[in-house]
């Protein structure tokens, strides 16, 4: 007679009786062997419930029921988000369950810039419309009559991102570099911060600016000549060429302190910096997702975007560069002065800064929300935060930028030798001068060319905002609606850009659309 087993419940253990197709040799051998200790211990051994296993029937019960409720009210959530814009007289995309309306890119079908621009087709003839980026309802607004109403006319309901959680008054202190950054500051910070800032881009201050940008397209320049002197083969990874060029002028501009990545690709600057954008970077991507959907929990703990030791060192580059032009009376005309003078309250708006000339670009006119402010002492470290900034929007898109500007004309010549013909007669204008300032606003096509490279391949294909009060908009036909406070709006700048109703034949390279009389 076999002895009895009496089985406790609270054990689980999962055995593979058998698998059909197996993975790998050793699974299949695991189940041989699982199976000769079950004849094993069956042929000496009888199990047999003992009395916790007639509770179990009620724990599990217990256990469905409430993981069935659980799953019940998560549906219900979600339900009620995906009928946001049933009461909208907009259009929208129909929404799948947890995913919303952004399955393709979610799922890793679709590249952002490719989805969006399918987003932006999939309703022709409507101004605005709708759709949601998982749970999350978002106005997409293809119109640029309605665009300038947003961005410019009633700016003052969509001064924060939505995409972008930062700090703002009531959030308390907050030592971060991203969350101190203008980009992420919202409410009353934002505008302070925004009218604090705006002074250092005047025309006067670029061109002060500009010399030091100008110094390192020198530098660049000299590179090459003495590469092709030394009989090297002038073939380049251009996108990696930009990067070093973009790495010397923000360190420059923004940080004060000069590097050669041109010749030293791997000064500490420029590998730090690396290190900072490098996004394929898991653990990057894991802060970013945490700011963006615990924001709240990321502002308590003053959780940053930036990895300790990377933030340590750019801000330690800017307070020992303060501490030394103090020390030494230095003045440098960069990003570090302008702080200086924040931190002092001597950069201020002059009347004879105001430029009344077109100083190039296809622009439109800037909002005057953010440009008024009222008395605040600002920390080192928000001050900090505006180098960060620049440094953040300016290093991976210009390279991108430049990279493709290079493409389009080597594959353009025409249009290669009609800006080599411009830029050759201002330089002969120079005689022998630096480039400057001025001269640089006397290249039109130049403009043009940039203007169209920007239009084709622009640097950031979405832009985002939050209303920040409700609005009452036109939907384009007329009825008039209200957005509530707190919706989310998306500007399709890709697909904008590509859509031929705006710019015709709109993948050829063309910046005659950009000329004086076409604007």
């Amino acid at each position: 007679m076999r002895s009895v087993l009496y089985i406790n419940p609270t054990i689980f253990v999962i055995i593979f009786f058998g698998c059909s197709k197996p993975s790998s040799i050793l699974l299949c051998l695991c189940a041989l062997k699982l199976k000769q200790r079950l004849i094993i211990f069956y042929v000496s051994v009888q199990s047999a419930p003992n009395r916790a296993t007639a509770s179990m029937t009620q724990v599990n019960l217990f256990t469905a029921g409430a993981v069935i409720i659980i799953i019940l009210l998560i549906y219900h959530y979600l339900a009620k988000k995906y009928h946001y814009f049933l009461p909208k007289p907009v259009p929208c995309l129909k929404p799948s369950f947890l995913v919303g309306s952004s399955g393709p890119v979610l799922l890793r079908r679709q590249g952002v810039t490719t989805f969006m621009k399918k987003v932006y087709n999939s309703f022709p003839d409507a101004k605005i419309f709708g759709m949601y980026s998982i749970v999350m309802p978002v106005y997409i607004v293809r119109d640029p009559e309605l665009i300038k109403l947003i961005g410019v006319k009633d700016f003052d309901h969509f001064v924060d991102h939505a995409f972008v959680s930062g700090n703002s008054d009531d959030d308390g202190r907050n030592d971060t570099l991203f969350g101190n950054s203008l980009i992420a500051l919202s409410g009353l910070k934002w505008r302070d911060m925004r009218a604090t800032l705006s002074p250092a881009f005047t025309g006067s201050k670029m061109r002060h600016m500009f010399e030091l940008v100008a110094d390192c397209g020198r530098s660049m320049v000299e590179f090459f000549k003495t590469e092709e002197n030394a009989g090297k083969s002038l073939e380049y990874e251009m996108k990696e060429i930009f990067a070093r060029y973009g790495n010397d002028v923000i360190a420059s501009v923004a940080f004060g302190v000069t590097v050669d990545s041109m010749r030293d690709p791997q000064n500490d600057f420029n590998v730090m910096a690396k290190k900072m954008l490098d996004f394929a970077n898991w653990k990057i991507l894991v802060r970013i997702a945490i700011i963006q959907i615990l924001s709240l929990v990321s502002k308590k703990f003053n959780f940053d975007i930036v990895d300790g030791t990377l933030s340590r060192y750019f801000r330690g580059i800017i307070t020992d560069n303060m501490e030394r032009r103090e020390a030494q009376g230095i003045v440098r005309n960069d990003m570090v002065d302008m702080l200086m003078k924040v931190r002092k309250g001597t950069l201020k708006h002059q009347k004879d800064e105001q430029d009344t000339k077109d100083t190039g670009f296809a622009t439109v006119e800037e909002s005057s929300v953010g440009k008024t402010t009222h008395s605040r002492k600002w920390t080192d470290n928000e001050l900090i935060a505006q180098c960060f900034l620049f440094f953040l929007a300016g290093f991976e898109t210009t390279s991108n930028l430049l990279s493709w500007l290079m493409y389009e004309l080597s594959v353009n010549s025409a249009i290669q030798d009609r800006l080599y013909e411009e830029i050759s007669h201002i330089e002969q204008s120079l005689l022998g001068k630096p480039l400057s300032y001025e001269a640089l606003q006397q290249m039109p096509y130049l403009d043009m060319v940039v203007s169209e490279a920007l239009r084709k391949w622009p640097p950031n294909g979405q832009l985002d905002r939050k209303c920040t009060k409700d609005y009452l908009l036109d939907n384009g036909t007329g009825t008039r609606f209200t957005m509530d406070k707190g919706s989310s709006v998306l500007i399709p700048v890709y697909a904008i850009h590509h859509d031929p109703k705006y710019f015709p034949d709109p993948d050829t390279f063309n910046p005659e659309r950009f000329s004086e009389e076409n604007r």
